[in-house]
């Protein structure tokens, strides 16, 4: 299940990338696979968006600013290479309101923050922040 699997992560049972996190947490939205199967029936007939993360390397970290959070830039040059600030994780967070972003505090402990409305019927992950006793 996704909380399992979010679990498994967290506890360092097995290892997930920062794309698959978000699609686990994601399905986390879902009660049962029933619901899923109605749900993506429905959404077939919208359209499909293609989505390539910025990464904006902090002071202390690293963030993967997806469409619609108000750092991600549509310049191509960004998605090639890196963003960077001197700016410390928290700061950049505490700065913004309109985020789209997963947050990589190690490679066991990301955060999802998710504050944009979707677009195209797309079902954002659960937010999911875990507290600072994990860090």
């Amino acid at each position: 299940s996704p909380s399992e699997t979010t679990e498994s992560f967290l506890s360092k049972e097995i290892w997930l990338a920062p794309p698959q996190f978000y699609e686990v947490r994601r399905l986390a939205n879902f009660a049962s696979f029933s619901d899923l199967h109605k749900f993506c029936l429905g959404r077939a007939l919208e359209g499909l968006e293609r989505w390539l993360p910025i990464i904006l390397l902090t002071a202390d970290g690293m963030v993967h600013l997806l469409p619609g959070d108000e750092l991600y830039l549509e310049d191509s040059d960004f998605l090639e290479n890196l963003m960077s600030t001197e700016k410390k994780t928290e700061e950049i967070m505490k700065e913004g309101k309109q985020f789209h972003r997963i947050v990589i505090h190690n490679r066991h402990l990301y955060d999802i923050h998710v504050t944009v409305q979707s677009k195209h019927k797309h079902v954002y992950p659960k937010n999911s922040v875990v507290s600072k006793s994990h860090l």
